[in-house]
C-alpha cells in the first residue's frame, strides 16, 4: 500500500458538486493499493497512519500523534498513486490492484480506521471522481510505502 498523509486543518471531498466528507483538523490520507497487498500491509500502513507523530506539542515540535490530539481523517481511494511514467507520455497503471480487490482492502482499512479513532473518520467514494480540497497545515505531507517499511 501507498499512501499521502497531509497534516490539515480542514479538508473535504465532494462527488458531483456535493460534500461527501469533511474534516477539520487531521489528517487527509490519499490511498493506493498494490497487487500484493493484503491484511499484513493494511495492518502496517493502519498502525503508521494512527501513531505517526507529525502533530505540534506545547514546544511546537512534531511529537504528538492524530489519536493523541483526538484529530479526524478524511481516507480517499487513489489508484494513480501507483502510475507508471516510465514509458511514453502516457501513465501505466499495471502497478495499482484490480478494483474489486482494492476496493475490498480500503473498505477493511476504513473499517480499522473508525475502531482506532472512535468513529473520527471520513472517506470519499471508492472510484467515483472527486474533488478533494485542503488546506495543509504546516505545510506537512509524507509518502508512506508499505515496501519501504
Amino acid at each position: 500500500m501507498r499512501a499521502v498523509i497531509q497534516r490539515v486543518s480542514s479538508s473535504e471531498v465532494k462527488v458531483g458538486g456535493e460534500i461527501v466528507g469533511t474534516i477539520q483538523r487531521g489528517l487527509l490520507v490519499l490511498l493506493g493499493v498494490a497487487p500484493t497487498d493484503g491484511e499484513q500491509e493494511l495492518e502496517l500502513i493502519c498502525k503508521k497512519i494512527i501513531s505517526a507523530r507529525i502533530f505540534p506539542d506545547e514546544d511546537g515540535k512534531m511529537n504528538l500523534s492524530l489519536q493523541e490530539i483526538g484529530g479526524e481523517l478524511l481516507l480517499v481511494s487513489q489508484f494513480t498513486l501507483y502510475a507508471d511514467l516510465k514509458k511514453g507520455k502516457r501513465p501505466s497503471f499495471t502497478g495499482a490492484a484490480e478494483p474489486d480487490k482494492a476496493k475490498a482492502l480500503y473498505e477493511q482499512l476504513t473499517a480499522r480506521l473508525k475502531e482506532e479513532l472512535k468513529g473520527k473518520v471520513q472517506t470519499g467514494i471508492f472510484g467515483a471522481k472527486m474533488q478533494v480540497s485542503l488546506v495543509n497545515d504546516g505545510p506537512v505531507t509524507l509518502v508512506l510505502d508499505t515496501k519501504e517499511l
